[in-house]
């Protein structure tokens, strides 16, 4: 597996794109389902740059405690500066397979985007039922990568692309069975949500138009895509979009569960 970069240049990157409207749509999402409440203590494993975890903070007020987890410096130091005012907001740098918090600690978490990446996923679950006080709330969000729909000229190609483009994540398709791997850490699963991500136009503010350079830049060179590939697959999509022809569609998959 190769990952990808959260240097400061990735952690700029992933910023902006957290700030599209399309990311704030699905974070409103994610709060509606975790309904933070004043006073609770709320971890996000995999903060990022610390959206989420702002609004977090603000739902708990300063009687509450909003912790932010996250393996990247760059991203904790994007958020730390975003969260600079509230002063119930804290960071750490650790690995969600050994989260650095005591027993019983949270009355919620929450992970967006995250456990796709982890290798040892039963692990990372072990630990958010560990932190987790009896009873606590859990939101886990993960995309299944069969879920993404582009309408591209040459469906040979833009699988290609895709296949290649799978090989950031350890887990392309964790949703599938992700209920089932938090019954067996014994959480009671509750519910089952998708959130989709539309763009039936190509506009530079778009989720879309932002992944897809991602995905040009780590594609190239792997599963035998060259950069002419990349550039081919990049004009063909910019083409259906000047012809009215664009679409994409992507489903994040949203579970919710209580520990024991």
């Amino acid at each position: 597996m190769a990952m990808l970069r959260f240097d400061d240049e990735g952690a700029k990157r992933t910023d902006r794109l957290y700030a599209s409207p399309d990311v704030v749509a699905q974070r409103n999402t994610v709060l509606s389902l975790l309904a933070p409440r004043p006073g609770e203590r709320v971890l996000d494993v995999g903060s990022g740059p610390g959206y989420l975890l702002e609004s977090i903070a603000r739902a708990v007020g300063s009687e509450g405690a909003a912790r932010g987890l996250d393996p990247s410096a760059a991203m904790n130091a994007l958020a730390a500066a975003r969260t600079a005012d509230l002063p119930w907001v804290a960071f750490d740098e650790g690995d969600a397979t050994a989260l650095p918090y005591p027993d019983n600690s949270f009355d919620a978490a929450v992970s967006t985007q995250v456990y796709e990446y982890v290798p040892d996923v039963p692990a990372a679950l072990a630990e958010v039922r560990r932190v987790l006080r009896p009873g606590g709330r859990v939101l886990i969000l993960d995309t299944d990568a069969d879920s993404l729909v582009w309408h591209t000229a040459d469906r040979t190609l833009n699988r290609r692309i895709l296949e290649a483009w799978d090989e950031h994540l350890a887990h392309p398709r964790l949703p599938r069975v992700l209920p089932a791997l938090l019954q067996r850490e014994g959480f009671r699963v509750t519910g089952h949500h998708v959130h989709p991500i539309l763009n039936p136009e190509l506009t530079p503010d778009s989720f879309s138009a932002t992944q897809m350079h991602i995905i040009a830049e780590f594609v190239a060179g792997r599963r035998g895509v060259t950069e002419a590939d990349v550039e081919a697959w990049l004009a063909d999509l910019r083409e259906r979009a000047e012809r009215g022809e664009y679409f994409y569609c992507l489903n994040r998959y949203l579970v919710t569960a209580v520990a024991p």
